[in-house]
């Protein structure tokens, strides 16, 4: 069970540039404490000596504030970041190179026997407070912004946030980035939502990035024809980003 320990240790060095040394990463990590001691409530678990690995369980859970049931298979290299308020369910299953970050929950949707929590796979980030739910898989490389509430698949490489958790498609980047710029962030609020007001939100976004796009493009084909442009037409109208903050508010 402790074989990995080594390995263990080094993913903290590796995502949290606060670990100082080994001996502090040991002795100071709760997320390091709650897996040395989940590997032994699994192993009991899995020699059928339930009640003893329910009970490690519940004490680790008491000096780390993490909840991780005995029976949920956990992969190499996982880290937990500050960790008070994680929960993985029985049936959950976490592969290699996973990081969680604090108040994330593995949870289940049904009363059923039989696999009924998430599986991670390889390289997958759960950002702090994000509720990943039912028998679902978070595929290779995948990412679940902060707060975000999963109940569907998300893709190999995707990037999942809101509530109820959307995919962040081409379309979507380009309307956050575009919202970046402007100083004001759409991040949750999506486009299914019924709330006009976020529909039209979304519009004026689409139509911002749109318009400077062509913008963008007929300068770039004035120049091609000999047409030298002041800086003040290569640049968008100007736009109150505090109005639109203030609206959503």
């Amino acid at each position: 069970m402790f074989r990995h320990l080594r390995e263990d240790i080094r993913a903290v060095f590796d995502r949290d540039p606060a670990a100082r040394s080994s001996w502090e990463v040991l002795t100071c990590y709760p997320g390091i404490h709650a897996l040395i001691m989940h590997r032994l409530a699994h192993w009991l678990w899995g020699h059928r000596l339930r009640w003893l690995a329910r009970f490690t369980a519940h004490l680790s859970r008491m000096l780390t504030g993490i909840e991780i049931h005995p029976g949920a298979t956990i992969g190499r290299r996982f880290f937990i970041d500050h960790g008070m308020g994680v929960v993985i369910g029985e049936t959950a299953v976490i592969c290699d190179d996973v990081t969680l970050y604090h108040g994330v929950t593995l949870g289940g949707t049904s009363w059923n026997k039989g696999k009924r929590h998430p599986t991670l796979e390889n390289g997958v980030v759960i950002g702090a407070g994000a509720k990943v739910l039912g028998p679902i898989t978070i595929s290779t490389g995948a990412k679940v912004g902060s707060n975000a509430v999963v109940t569907k698949p998300v893709p190999e490489g995707a990037t999942a946030v809101g509530n109820p958790a959307r995919i962040i498609d081409r379309q979507s980047r380009e309307r956050e980035a575009q919202a970046e710029k402007l100083g004001f962030s759409a991040y949750a609020v999506a486009r299914d939502q019924d709330d006009p007001l976020a529909k039209a939100i979304h519009a004026l976004l689409d139509h911002a990035s749109e318009t400077d796009r062509r913008l963008a493009s007929l300068v770039k084909e004035l120049e091609a024809q000999g047409v030298k442009c002041d800086e003040d037409v290569q640049q968008a109208d100007a736009f109150d980003p505090k109005y639109l903050s203030k609206i959503v508010d």
